[in-house]
């Protein structure tokens, strides 16, 4: 790991979070369901628990997310493009995600939107110091 820039480093520890994000919701749905008809395809499924509902929402969110971030770092980082920038927009990002899905699952009020446009923001940061 000592060769990743800062950028790819983040991108890891983003890619990880993503990773995990369905434990909690999957296991809700074990608990709700029962294991048999949580792995089978039952007529008439008990839904979510409603945390689990959102935190199943913004883990989505955060893997159609995911594809932008990825590739404009890859691109940074195929390109040589390191600075300030793109190190700080790649370290915010990570803890913009981090408080999207938490926000997200337990529904605070404008903290999930201020956080997804923080992360929309450490897009964009990459972005300019592509261009």
């Amino acid at each position: 790991m000592s060769d990743l820039t800062s950028e790819l480093t983040s991108l890891l520890w983003v890619t990880a979070l993503t990773a995990v994000m369905w434990i909690p919701y999957v296991l809700n749905l074990i608990v709700k369901r029962g294991l048999l008809d949580a792995v089978g395809y039952p007529e008439d499924p008990a839904p979510l628990s409603p945390w689990a509902q959102k935190m199943k929402a913004a883990h989505y969110n955060a893997i159609e997310n995911l594809v932008i971030f990825a590739t404009l770092v890859l691109i940074a980082d195929a390109a040589g493009v390191s600075t300030g920038l793109t190190v700080a927009a790649a370290n915010i990002y990570f803890w913009a995600r981090v408080v999207h899905f938490a926000s997200y699952t337990f529904a605070i009020p404008w903290v999930r939107t201020l956080a997804f446009v923080a992360g929309f923001g450490c897009q964009v940061a990459f972005v300019v110091a592509l261009l």
